[in-house]
């Protein structure tokens, strides 16, 4: 099978798309499979990474906003649509999967016109006014929230899969749960609460954790923190005005990144955490109740909606950016972990959303629609 994958600027939208490819990989291993992107965004890293070829092109997304620059913007994603074309008649895929960001729009018009069949895949709950507009010309869109399937009236097919992700819920004996918490040198006798903003983290969710530490106020909780690389600096600096040592925090434990997220999130009973898709879709796996704080500017305010989903069956608080601070943050956790009998029914409750197989799922309808079965 030869399959180009549409995917760019964030991991929200690169990850699902390694992951499709991977499957593929798995299931047919002569598969030759190249990735569209921009120069610009994730993909640029995380896609050789990977050991896939990365084809780049200049896309924006478009605003409804009168400048100059933007129409500098309209034309060169116009122009990118030939580019793509000119990818698409070198490499003769068999189907083009859209994985998300500006990229999918030039990517599929382009293989719509060399009539090659397309696949989307939406990870929000809310699909944004691109994919609505795209789903039309796709044979398939593939969505990974029920929620979405009203909001796409136009699209020719749905089938609902949910999103692609490496993070499952794990039983740790005690042994294995020690020794993970020892490496981090923090106790094993407090409720843990992760907190995470994202990828590059999250500057409001940083500033009220900072609150958190000192006042003090996490004297019955402990928190396992990644503040975001770029972010690291900014919240050892603060710290520091405020005499604590980020190494030595009192119930805290503070790192950039947190690389075996896994592991952490099992071990976890809280996680605080913006929403985007795939965060939402880890929650649910692990059935973990969670506090979520939704990245506002957004288009069409996709976290809010990913939120909700795990909100409206009572897996989830919502604390809205604006609105966010150390007292009220401190009180939604204190709320949750003091109520041993209500937290394990929100874990319960996130399980529900959990969706199995997702995998063979993707990978079944990419390959009846290369068939040419509808």
């Amino acid at each position: 099978m030869k399959v180009i994958v549409a995917a760019a600027g964030t991991a929200g939208h690169i990850n699902p798309g390694l992951a499709i490819a991977n499957k593929i990989k798995e299931e047919e291993k002569n598969s030759d499979i190249i990735f569209i992107g921009t120069n610009r965004g994730l993909e640029n890293d995380l896609v050789p990474r990977a050991g896939y070829k990365l084809k780049t092109i200049e896309a924006y997304g478009l605003s409804k906003k009168i400048s100059l620059d933007n129409l500098k913007k309209i034309c060169t994603t116009l122009k990118a649509t030939s580019k793509a074309r000119k990818i698409i008649k070198e490499f003769k895929p068999d189907v083009i999967v859209g994985a998300g960001g500006y990229i999918c729009g030039p990517v599929v018009w382009a293989g719509k016109k060399e009539k090659i069949p397309i696949v989307l895949h939406e990870s929000n709950a809310y699909p944004g006014k691109a994919v609505k507009h795209l789903a039309k010309k796709a044979n398939v869109v593939l969505i990974s929230f029920e929620e979405a399937r009203e909001r796409i009236p136009n699209a020719k097919k749905i089938v609902f899969t949910g999103t692609p992700v490496k993070i499952q819920k794990r039983d740790y004996t005690k042994e294995e749960k020690d020794k993970i918490l020892k490496e981090l040198k923090i106790e094993n006798d407090l409720p843990i609460i992760l907190v995470f903003g994202g990828s590059q983290g999250a500057q409001k969710i940083n500033e009220a954790i900072i609150g958190i530490l000192t006042k003090k106020l996490n004297k019955k909780y402990q928190i396992i923190w990644a503040t975001g690389p770029k972010q690291y600096d900014i919240v050892k600096e603060e710290l520091n005005k405020k005499s604590i040592d980020i190494g030595n925090v009192f119930n805290a434990k503070i790192l950039p990144y947190i690389y075996n997220m896994e592991e952490i999130m099992n071990i976890s009973n809280v996680i605080v955490s913006r929403s985007g898709a795939m965060t939402i879709t880890e929650i649910s796996n692990l059935g973990k109740p969670s506090i979520l704080i939704p990245l506002p500017n957004v288009s069409q305010n996709h976290q809010l909606r990913n939120a909700e989903v795990l909100q409206k069956i009572g897996a989830a608080k919502i604390i809205l950016n604006d609105k966010l601070n150390e007292e009220n943050l401190n009180q939604e956790i204190s709320e949750i972990i003091f109520n041993k009998k209500n937290m394990e029914n929100m874990g319960k409750k996130a399980l529900t959303k959990s969706v199995k197989n997702v995998q063979e799922k993707i990978y079944n309808e990419i390959k009846k629609i290369v068939k040419g079965e509808k």
